[in-house]
């Protein structure tokens, strides 16, 4: 409603403004000076739907406004009008024919008032060439607007596919480590069912906690599709590592963990943690081990966080090549680190990341 009433107003003005300066006419060409003008007004308000037939359009009912005598008026805007319409629909390799064609047309069009009306030429000329700049000047105006429409677009469409990944892979860490965990742990259940009451009650309680925190994982993740952040839980990191450790032991797996006993910087701890619990999960669900090592070592201005299993190795690899080796590359890559995943040089698999401290900090400064 708003754009129909803009262009009502804009043929309302345009044909009493055009009417106006064609008022020392008979009535007949004033009324049709008129309605050429509001026709040119039409048109160029289409330009956005129909960029190539507007452009060319608009010059050649100018051309017929001056062959026929209309006086000079506001109408000389209207390529302008129609120029930065169609720019601001179309990318300018679609624009440069219809362009060039539309300013050969409006030269005729002029040409035709000098041997048409006696219209002095060298006065036409310079109003073709000034008519022809305005409508350029106005056609890269619109081509800005356009680049800059879609590139904010983009930047949406970019956070917004970020965004997806951040929660696929928190949901990946968090509720897909649970999940393993309780597969696991099931499994040791049913397997000693008739023969150990206790260890059977020890895998059922094991798959209780693990549960809950793997639903309070997914509830918090969910929270931030809904925009309540206010419930979402801090970011795990080391100090969160002996729960994790104790739930792998509970699953079989012998554990052997080296950590640095000072506190690391909140984002390399986290991203630290996030490794280490992705690579004992994919020993979990691929590795057929029985021990894993764990070590982080501070190195002053790197963290070198080390996972390594003596599972089957080499068949691991394949395994490891999903969302949860992207997710752990990704990690690292975003504090400027590296993240290195392949069979031991005897047999199980080694996942090696290399975190830089301080990094942020680093790029700011130096900003």
């Amino acid at each position: 409603m708003l754009r129909v009433g803009f262009a009502v107003t804009l043929a309302a003005l345009a044909t009493v403004a055009t009417l106006g300066a064609n008022s020392m006419r008979p009535l007949p060409a004033m009324i049709g000076a008129g309605v050429l003008a509001a026709a040119c007004v039409g048109v160029a308000l289409t330009a956005t739907r129909w960029p190539r037939t507007a452009l060319v359009a608009v010059p050649a009912l100018l051309g017929v406004y001056f062959a026929t005598g209309g006086a000079d008026g506001p109408i000389y805007l209207l390529p302008a009008l129609a120029a930065f319409g169609a720019s601001s629909a179309r990318p300018v390799r679609e624009l440069a024919v219809p362009g060039l064609v539309a300013g050969l047309v409006l030269a005729v069009g002029m040409t035709a008032r000098v041997v048409v009306t006696g219209y002095p030429a060298w006065v036409a000329m310079w109003q073709t060439l000034g008519t022809a700049a305005i409508a350029v000047a106005a056609a890269a105006v619109g081509l800005w607007r356009s680049a800059r429409r879609d590139a904010n677009a983009e930047r949406v469409r970019r956070a917004a596919t970020e965004e997806q990944l951040r929660i696929a892979r928190d949901l990946h860490d968090g509720v897909g480590h649970g999940l393993a965990v309780i597969a696991m742990q099931a499994g040791v259940a049913l397997h000693v069912l008739d023969r150990d009451p206790d260890a059977v009650r020890d895998a059922l309680v094991a798959i209780r906690d693990t549960s809950r925190d793997a639903l309070g994982e997914l509830r918090a993740e969910l929270t931030t599709l809904t925009g309540d952040t206010a419930e979402r839980r801090p970011q795990r990191g080391l100090a969160d590592l002996p729960v994790l450790v104790d739930r792998i032991r509970a699953a079989g797996l012998v554990v052997d963990v080296q950590v640095p006993a000072h506190p690391l910087p909140t984002d390399v701890d986290h991203v630290a943690y996030s490794i280490v619990a992705e690579a004992m999960t994919n020993v979990l669900r691929h590795a057929q081990a029985d021990t894993v090592i764990v070590e982080i070592a501070d190195e002053g201005r790197a963290v070198t966080v080390r996972v390594a299993d003596d599972g089957r190795g080499r068949t691991t690899s394949a395994s490891t090549g999903g969302l949860g080796l992207r997710a752990m590359e990704d990690r690292a890559a975003a504090l400027g680190g590296t993240l290195i995943a392949e069979p031991g040089p005897e047999r199980g698999f080694v996942v090696r990341a290399v975190l830089p401290v301080g990094a942020s900090e680093r790029v700011e400064d130096s900003l």
